[in-house]
Formats: C-alpha cells, structure tokens, sequence
C-alpha cells in the first residue's frame, strides 16, 4: 500500500461545522516543538501534547516516562526498577523512531546498538514543562523523528525576582529521592540551578515470578542549570546543560551471565547548550552550539566452557558516544499573515567501544539545510510547510518534508492535518560494530499522515480525535549475526482520542484511548520487534479537591492485546496536603491493587510500592 500524503489536507478542511459558538476554554498556551518558531496549541497543525510542572506535582510520579505512559500514543518499555533500561514507544514507532531533547540539546544515546534516549533513570524533579509532538518530524529534528519527538525544559526563572523548590521522598524499595532548586529573573538577567539525588535498593529486574529475587539498585546525581540574559538591541544571549552520574545493577544477560550479581554499569552523561540571539534588520538571527557526551563503564562476569570446563570471565566494557552540533535560524515575518524561517546545521557524531568486546569505533558527518514557510490566509486557518535536506558524509543526501494545517472555523472547532516525509539514519553502532556492522546501511525512509478534529465542549471541557498512519521503509534489522536492510513495508496506523472535563465544582477527569494496528509481511514473528506495540491502551485520570487543603489524584491505566504479553491493568494514587501556603506533604501509592505483569517479556514491575514526601516553593 502506498500512502496519498495530498489527500490528508483536503479532507480536514472539507469537515462540516457541526455546532453553533459558545464560550470556552484558551488553547493560546505557547508551543515551541511543533515548528521552527513558537506557536500555540490551537494555531498548530501538529498533534502535541503539553504537560506541565503543576501537572506532574498533581500526580506525583518519580519518573518522567510513568507519567507521559499514560500519554495518547505513548507505549513504555520498561526492564524494572527505577535505572533501569527504559524506552518510548510513539504511534508503534520504538525508540530508535522517536528524537529525545532535554532544554535543546539531543541526548540520544550514540553509545548503543540504536541512537536512542534511556528513560530509566530521568526523574521528575527538576522538569518544568515537557512538550510531546506526535508524527514524522524530519523536516524540522533530522534522523530519528519518525515516530515523534519528545521536547524536555528544566526548571526556568518564571517571575521577577527569586523562587526555591525543595523536594524530598522516601519509600518502598528503600528509595531516597531529594532535589533543591533556585530560579530568579532579575532585570535583563535570569538564571536556574537544580541538583537532584536519588538512591533506591530497587526489586529485580527479572520477574520475580520466574524465580528471580537479587534487588538491582540505582543511585544518581544530577545537575541542571541556566544563564539567560536579555541584550540591548532586542536580542538574548545564555548558556544551559546538565550533568548526570548514575550508578545502576542490571539484571545479566548474554553475554554477560554467570549467576553473580555483579552487573553494574556506571554512567556518566553531559549536555551544554550556548546560544545567542540578535535582530539584524527585519530578520531574527539564532545561533546555537550545543555537546553532548555519554560514557557507560559497563562491568560483569560470565562463565563459558569451550572444551575444557567452565571458566570464569570478567567483561570490563567502555561505550561512549559523542555529538557536536552547530545550527543557525534566521526568521523574517514577510506581512501579517507570512513568515519565513530557513537556517543551516552541522553536525559531528563518534562512537567508540574499548574492552573486552572492542575495540570499535565510527563517526558520521553531517549538514542540514532547511526551509519554512507560515502562512495565516485568515484568522480561522494556519498552514506551515516545511522542507530539509541532509547531507552526510557515508550516504549521500536525504530530503524530507512535512505539511501542516490547522483550521477553526468557530470557537468551537479546531481541525488539524499533517503529512510528512522522515527518515532515521543507520546507527553508529550499526555501521561499526565488529559483530555485524554494514557501513553500506542506507536511512530507513518514512511517509505519514494524521488527521484530527478537536471540539471544546465548554470553559474547560473538550474531546480530541486524530487518525494517524505511518509507513516505513528499508528497516535496518540484526539477522543471522549481521545488521541488514529488510526489504517491504512496515505499516502502523491507528487512532488516538483524548478527553477531559469537569465533573464537579471541585473534581475533574482526563482521559486518553489509543488504537494501533500493524502489518509487517516481510518479517517472521521472531524478528517482529517493530510491532510489539499493544492494541489497545486506555488510561484515565481523576483529580479534585478533598478538602481545602486535601487533594488527590487516582489514575487508572489498562492496556490489551499486545503479541507476546498478557493484558493488565494498573492503578496508581497520590494525596497531597497544604501544610502551608508554601509546603506540602504528599502520599503516594503506586500499582494500587498490586497488579503482576510486565511492560518487557521476562521483565518485573513493581508491587504495590508507597512513598512519603515534602515538597516546598518559597
């Protein structure tokens, strides 16, 4: 089947106007991933969800990647406890289709078989908004954004003057969490600064149920920090980054397994961003240099017998990965209803293995070009297009591009469209490692679609529909001990419906429901991995008022028909109480009804788990 990407656009705009204008809700919230400038939530083409910090305080959770689950067409990988390995699955896209950014600065993991972000140890303490754009976005973030992109800030200086948060927690597992956090905005100068410690005993990553009971543990340190400063002639310069230290135990595995309980790796990640932003004319000028660095000290032992008895090996593994990059944005409103962004970036990645499985080592050049073009005909339709084209040293150059359209013919009524043409480069990993790597890979190519209908239903009600499609080509697989293309087409599609209203002066509910199908012919069951992706996830949330101090949040997640894993469903709930007007105490109960299932076939969830905490604003 081949997709009619011209067909998408037409059809939102033909949708009949079903209701008469009535007062509602503000969906003017600023968006900043869904095109090359800022946009807001009623205005895009693109299909985003937003989650902010007051959102994440309401439900509690310790990682990030627990509270975006629950997202419409967000799917999780998890291999237990908290630090352990985890990914994102967006639209039955893996994680290898889906671009992680971390305040600007790409923080896919170029050290590993796929450049790929690892959920597992990123918690929610120093997170002010996350941004979650849904759809191929090449045209925009290059390689990867086939399935999505997921846009992370930090803490920010949101008023004048000097803000503190503190947070700590403790509960089951022996988990200790703590952050301290200062923001201040003062005159033309702002800055943040958040230090983050988590430790925990963990529970087995392997399913307790199968006969495993060693505890794999976690602990990091984490640094998040920003320096802002408003220049004269209208222009802004700073500088932001982290630094991240992690300890984590790993259940062993091929080819590390011998039954001790030593696997440990230890991580180390840094990121920085510097930018500076100057008016020249009727043009805006953005340069931005961003690093980026990760090294994960990977120890263990296993035992093998090649002919003369069983022996005991260490593997002692250095995997690191390095990405520099250097962009320029220039954006010119032409009238009321045009604007023009176009820029140029480059890029250098490196991948090196050294220990007893290496050494190995690669990199890849690459330049971008690209071009946008807004146009606002009225007041009621926005249509955005987009278009890029990449050139890399190893295989040549790459276009995609992506349309996108937003029309409100009431207040009422929004209807969006999206059709984009992506791509994912071949991996490092893939190309150089020494058992199976093809430096002759080409990208994987990809055509999508979606398109959606939004009806608000009153000041703070509304119900959102998309349909969505991707196809995907030339997928890159591990067989018979070598990465190779796949020839065929993979295909997933599906629907997502949001929702959300009050029920009550002081209770609401959220909703969301996924559908995805997928068709692989071209690939057995046992290399199927592209389409582990569950059919069915519904996910609902309550949240409201108790008392005037007393609020609570229970929110309720099931999910069905996935190839190799049974059903389950999974409730968790948070209570929070006003101390006072600048402290509050918290309770958390995770996995309510102490639900036994897993998330990856052979690996454990938690229990029914409860943590105590304090958090405080001043």
């Amino acid at each position: 089947m081949k997709l009619n990407l011209t067909a998408a656009l037409p059809l939102a705009l033909l949708l009949p106007v079903m209701a008469p204008a009535q007062t509602v809700f503000d969906l003017g919230e600023i968006v900043f991933s869904a095109e090359f400038g800022e946009t807001t939530l009623e205005e895009t083409g693109a299909t985003v969800s937003v989650v902010t910090r007051e959102e994440l305080e309401e439900t509690g959770e310790t990682r990030v990647i627990d509270y975006i689950a629950r997202l419409p067409g967000v799917d999780v990988r998890s291999r237990g406890p908290v630090g352990g390995l985890t990914s994102v699955t967006i639209r039955g896209a893996g994680q290898n289709y889906v671009r992680v950014l971390v305040d600007g600065i790409d923080v896919a993991d170029l050290s590993g078989p796929q450049a790929a972000f690892d959920f597992g140890s990123l918690t929610t303490s120093d997170i002010s908004r996350i941004e979650l754009l849904r759809g191929g976005q090449s045209a925009i973030y290059g390689s990867e954004a086939i399935g999505g992109v997921i846009n992370i800030t930090t803490l920010r200086a949101e008023e004048e003057g000097v803000t503190q948060f503190a947070n700590i927690e403790g509960g089951s597992y022996n988990t200790l969490r703590g952050s301290y956090g200062v923001a201040a905005r003062q005159g033309p100068l702002d800055y943040s600064v958040t230090v983050t410690r988590t430790q925990t005993d963990g529970f087995s990553a392997a399913e307790e149920n199968d006969g495993f009971n060693e505890a794999d543990g976690f602990e990091s340190t984490r640094l998040s920090f920003s320096l802002g400063h408003e220049l004269g002639n209208g222009g802004r310069v700073g500088v932001n980054g982290f630094v991240e230290n992690a300890r984590v135990e790993f259940e062993e595995s091929f080819p590390l397994s011998d039954g001790s309980p030593d696997e440990i790796s230890f991580n180390h990640s840094y990121g920085l961003r510097a930018f500076v932003e100057w008016p020249t004319g009727s043009v805006t000028n953005t340069l931005t240099a961003t690093y980026y660095q990760i090294e994960r000290d990977v120890r263990g032992s296993y035992v093998r017998d090649f002919g003369s008895g069983p022996t005991l090996y260490t593997a002692n593994n250095v995997y690191s990965g390095e990405r520099v990059n250097l962009s320029y944005l220039g954006a010119i409103t032409l009238s009321s209803s045009t604007s023009v962004r176009f820029g140029l970036d480059a890029t250098r990645e490196t991948f090196s293995l050294i220990g007893d499985f290496g050494p190995d080592a690669g990199e890849n050049d690459s330049i971008g070009a690209f071009g946008e073009l807004a146009w606002s005909p009225s007041g009621d339709l926005d249509v955005v297009t987009t278009l890029r084209h990449d050139n890399h040293a190893r295989f040549g150059g790459m276009s995609s591009g992506r349309l996108a359209a937003s029309w409100r013919p009431t207040s009422e009524w929004i209807f969006r469209a999206s059709a984009a043409r992506s791509f994912r480069e071949p991996s490092l990993y893939e190309m150089f490692y020494r058992f199976g790597g093809n430096p002759l890979l080409q990208p994987e190519e990809s055509r999508s679609a979606d398109i959606g209908v939004e009806r608000r239903l009153g000041p703070d009600a509304f119900l959102r529909g998309t349909l969505f499609v991707n196809e995907t080509e030339n997928v890159i697989d591990y067989v018979s001990g070598a990465y190779v293309q796949i020839p065929g087409t993979v295909v997933r599609r599906g629907a997502e419906l949001e929702f959300g209203t009050p029920i009550t002066s002081a209770w609401r509910i959220d909703g969301s429901y996924t559908y995805t199908a997928g068709e692989n012919p071209t690939l057995s069951s046992g290399n199927a991995w592209n389409l582990e992706f569950p059919e069915h996830d519904l996910s609902v949330t309550l949240t409201g008022d108790i008392t005037d101090r007393l609020a609570a949040a229970l929110s309720v997640q099931s999910v069905h028909n996935r190839p190799t894993l049974d059903d389950y469903t999974v409730a968790n709930a948070t209570f929070t109480y006003a101390v006072n007007g600048s402290i509050d105490a918290y309770l958390r109960i995770d996995n309510i009804l102490d639900e036994q299932y897993q998330l990856v076939d052979g690996y454990g969830t938690s229990d029914r788990a409860v943590y105590l905490g304090l958090r405080s604003r001043f």
